[in-house]
């Protein structure tokens, strides 16, 4: 067994002891991940996984990861370990666990398979906040705009932020879209949740007169919404109207100069700016076509703003994750071959995950991060680097 006081994420979720511990915890006190996943047909207590190992064990010194398959209910599950003990625990190529303190390879493969086991058979769970070692953003308050639900990028990182001791506003986009937020809003202990369609005038601007009223102050700001029109995202580049073109720039680039406005009067001991881009900003990207052109907009913004508020000790930062099944990237065509194809090519050989997005993010806004600003930062396993 994993002794005590090893760390096991689940869901997202980590907890600290053994896994059956940590396990039977997270389901007696979460119940909405798994309720989203068995409406997804992930009921699977009579079916137990059958698991093949892809080739055999790598054991030449330098050896990393050897990878597990199974299927059970119409799933596809993964499980990749390491020889030093880590491993990762996916369904549908979502991370579900990972564990980093087991003895060896050996070791980390069964108690993922123990923990895909008791997760396929678990009673619903509601979303906790991960356990960290110290509250280095303790005293840091931010505001986190573009959680739409527990799959968002958004919720990812204010569940760092907020794990690292940070206090966080959120926003929600109206009130259809409330019913997903809240929830993860009382996990957070936020107490300033408001609406923000940045559609609509004024919205914006109230939530930061109210940060200003309540707080006096803002240390970063999350910036994670983007937007394109149905007949502009489809279509090629060239063939853009021009309220097309102009309702893509205003939402997914134009919103976070606006942010960064409002809040750089709040920030007058400094603070730290971000916005999410992704890399087909940089190349051709099949089906991404005038998010593109909007992205690289974006990071030219990043640039500029990083220049214009550096002397008031206000970085600002685009992060660029890997591909990840939100919301937002829904609208994409053929979006499971673009995660299909960034496993089999980032040099990691894995998808990145909210949460991995989040600790990077959080980093960022340490005081130790203070001389870093106007960087794109790649959350990808590396598959930037691949032709």
């Amino acid at each position: 067994m994993i002794p005590d006081g090893a760390r096991l994420m689940i869901g997202g979720f980590m907890g600290v002891g053994t896994p059956e511990r940590v396990v039977d915890e997270i389901l007696r006190q979460n119940k909405k991940t798994l309720t989203v996943i068995a409406n997804r047909g992930l009921q699977m207590c009579a079916t137990k996984a059958e698991w093949k190992a892809n080739g055999a064990p790598a054991t030449s010194k330098g050896a990393t990861v050897q990878e597990f398959t199974a299927s059970a209910g119409g799933a596809k599950l993964e499980i990749d370990v390491a020889p030093w003990g880590e491993g990762h625990l996916k369904i549908n190529g979502r991370e579900i666990a990972h564990i980093t303190a087991a003895k060896d390879r050996r070791q980390a493969f069964q108690e993922l398979r123990k923990v895909a086991d008791r997760f396929l058979e678990g009673k619903p769970t509601h979303p906790v906040l991960p356990a960290v070692k110290a509250k280095l953003l303790e005293g840091k308050k931010g505001l986190i705009v573009g959680i739409a639900n527990e799959n968002s990028i958004a919720w990812g990182c204010a569940k760092a932020f907020r794990a690292f001791g940070a206090e966080v506003a959120v926003t929600y986009l109206n009130e259809k879209a409330k019913k997903f937020v809240q929830p993860l809003a009382e996990v957070l202990e936020a107490s300033i949740v408001m609406p923000l369609d940045a559609n609509t005038p004024g919205q914006m601007e109230a939530v930061f007169e109210r940060i200003a009223k309540e707080w006096g102050k803002l240390d970063f700001v999350v910036h994670s919404i983007a937007f394109s029109p149905k007949d502009a995202l489809h279509g090629r580049v060239v063939d853009v109207s021009r309220d097309g073109f102009l309702a893509t720039m205003d939402i997914s680039c134009w919103t976070f100069i606006r942010m960064a406005h409002l809040a750089e009067p709040l920030m007058r001991k400094g603070g730290a700016l971000f916005t999410m881009t992704y890399y087909g900003s940089q190349t051709v990207v099949k089906n991404y076509n005038i998010m593109g052109v909007a992205k690289a907009a974006l990071e030219s913004a990043v640039r500029y703003i990083a220049a214009e508020l550096g002397p008031k000790g206000i970085r600002v930062h685009a992060i660029s994750p890997g591909p990840l099944a939100t919301r937002a990237a829904s609208g994409i065509p053929e979006f499971d071959a673009l995660l299909d194809k960034a496993k089999s090519k980032a040099p990691a050989r894995s998808l990145v995950s909210i949460d991995d997005v989040g600790v990077a993010t959080a980093f960022l806004a340490h005081d130790a991060a203070r001389l870093i600003t106007g960087e794109t930062l790649y959350i990808d396993g590396g598959y930037h680097i691949m032709d």
